[in-house]
């Protein structure tokens, strides 16, 4: 009888009614007839919440994806790390080992990787990453793995290897062809919005890679697309991750 007790999932974040984990997870377990899992969104306004949602949540509790903005704060409450995720200083899977320990892993780093990679040619050398929170982190281990330069751009930009949007002159546009927005700006409904770069500068040669999905072509891949550059929304890397989140959960 153990194996048919309730298996509990869910999302960790700020203001997700919108997720797109919970429609994806819940019509995989309809399809794969696992009446007895449930994926739920834990909507905190704090992370400082966190423990509660364990304790409520008990030894139901399987595993739980974690958005923005709590990938990297939510690391103060988990006892273990995975290597990759350690490396990349941001989490967004955790899984309740059999031990009832809390384990944080990255699956945001595979995901983003698998959906760029067919689109990258042999000049997108250098790529700049628009925002510098906890997707960001697994955006640049991905790319220092495939010995793709890069650089963040922030609004405050600290230490070497950010810049800020007031320094993407025309020049540096010409030498970074990868322009990744790890930002939120631009989702839906605030749909009008992108990030303040010049996209004039863009040409045939660049991509543009959006983490966001919803809208499906923010107005920063359109505006890309005006200028020739090809587009790509972050639609598959959700899927991808969601997938390697699950795999995480399953495996022994």
């Amino acid at each position: 009888m153990e194996e048919r007790k309730n298996k509990v999932f869910g999302l960790l974040g700020k203001n997700i009614e919108y997720s797109f984990s919970r429609g994806y997870f819940t019509e995989k377990f309809e399809k794969l007839d696992l009446e007895n899992h449930k994926y739920v969104n834990f909507d905190l306004q704090n992370i400082e919440e966190f423990p509660s949602v364990i304790e409520e949540g008990g030894t139901f509790l399987e595993g739980i994806n974690v958005t923005i903005p709590y990938k990297e704060d939510v690391m103060q409450y988990l006892d273990k790390l995975d290597k990759t995720a350690k490396e990349i200083g941001a989490v967004n899977t955790i899984k309740f080992t059999k031990k009832g320990n809390l384990k944080g892993y990255n699956s945001d780093v595979v995901g983003f990787e698998k959906s760029i990679l067919p689109f990258i040619k042999k000049h997108h050398k250098r790529a700049l990453i628009l925002g510098t929170g906890g997707a960001s982190k697994a955006i640049a281990y991905a790319l220092k793995k495939n010995n793709i330069k890069f650089k963040f751009v922030s609004r405050n930009p600290n230490g070497k290897k950010e810049i800020s949007y007031q320094d993407l002159t025309q020049d540096v546009i010409k030498k970074y062809h990868i322009i990744i927005n790890s930002t939120p700006v631009g989702t839906s409904p605030n749909v009008e919005k992108s990030p303040d770069i010049p996209y004039q500068f863009l040409t045939d040669k660049h991509l543009l890679y959006d983490l966001i999905y919803n809208p499906e072509i923010t107005t920063f891949l359109s505006k890309g697309k005006e200028q020739g550059a090809t587009i790509k929304n972050g639609y598959e890397m959700l899927q991808l991750q969601a997938e390697e989140s699950w795999r995480i959960w399953n495996e022994e």
